[in-house]
């Protein structure tokens, strides 16, 4: 079960965001079926590969999270913004008072951050780890603002505690801070299990294999099918399908957007410390393709040299 308690911003899994052949044959003689079936799996590797790797990559990238969030964050602007957790895991409410923007006082400002402070156990932490920075700059109003997100690890549980900081030409306040309690590291939450899915997860990465291997399967055979003239624009049409399936590979929601495009119909993406995204589109441009390719008056390269 998860509890938070936020002021002035609710933080979200540890960002907070204020506000991508060979073939061989001769003249006028029909394609050894040898041939053809090794072109068959030559299309099943790589559609397999490109599967793959659109599955692997982003697991790949989180090996260096690490060191690539460091770039996001000064050791200063880290040090300073644990100075203000630190505040509140000591209850120290005055210095977050006095430091806090006009825009998230209220009346109920402290008990707020009472809340906060009696989700974080009274004991050192194992391990502190930075999982999620954003800075954004306004330079017309002459502002930045940055948000961090830090991961508390303890002896029975772990906490996300955020701290959103906006500096001007003149002054130097806090925005927002939140404290999230979990049951275990958020490394270990978006992990890419298959284990305990609904038949929703299990339908999604099935029809984004599918759809993989079938926009695959037709690019190929648009390649080799002989046309007047816009194979290209046939070639693009199949590569991007229509609309956007969209499940949250940890918590299971879902949402579908009819207005988008995605490349080879299905893809897959997890951002750093983030959760796993899977996504499939309906290969519109492939089943029209494979299916009225013959009534479109298109034919195929090899039929052309049976004939």
């Amino acid at each position: 079960m998860l509890r938070h308690a936020v002021a002035g911003m609710k933080p979200r899994w540890g960002y907070v965001d204020n506000g991508s052949f060979t073939m061989v044959c001769t003249p006028n003689q029909a394609m050894p079926y040898e041939i053809t079936k090794m072109k068959i799996i030559n299309i099943k590797f790589l559609a397999v590969l490109v599967l793959l790797t659109m599955l692997m990559a982003p697991g790949c990238n989180r090996h260096y999270s690490q060191e690539a969030i460091q770039r996001f964050a000064s050791p200063e602007d880290q040090e300073l913004a644990q100075q203000y957790i630190g505040y509140l895991r000591n209850r120290d409410f005055d210095e977050i008072t006095k430091i806090a923007d006009n825009s998230i006082q209220n009346e109920n400002f402290r008990d707020t951050l009472l809340k906060m402070a009696e989700l974080i156990p009274d004991e050192p932490p194992g391990s502190i780890k930075l999982i999620g920075a954003n800075t954004h700059i306004n330079s017309s109003q002459g502002q930045t603002v940055r948000n961090l997100t830090f991961e508390y690890e303890f002896s029975d549980k772990w906490i996300l505690a955020n701290v959103a900081t906006k500096k001007t030409l003149t002054s130097f306040t806090i925005v927002g801070i939140g404290v999230l309690e979990q049951a275990n590291s958020v490394e270990v939450l978006n992990k890419f299990r298959l284990s305990g899915k609904s038949p929703v997860h299990y339908a999604t990465l099935l029809l984004s294999g599918v759809f993989v291997l079938l926009t695959l399967y037709a690019v190929v055979v648009c390649i080799r099918t002989k046309m007047a003239r816009r194979k290209w624009l046939w070639v693009l049409f199949i590569l991007f399908g229509i609309g956007k399936f969209t499940i949250n590979w940890t918590t299971g929601a879902w949402h579908i957007n009819p207005l988008a495009i995605q490349l080879l119909s299905a893809g897959a993406v997890a951002p750093l410390y983030g959760p796993w995204t899977v996504v499939v589109s309906v290969p519109l441009g492939a089943i029209v393709f494979l299916t009225r390719r013959k009534r479109l008056g298109f034919n195929n390269e090899s039929d052309n040299k049976k004939g």
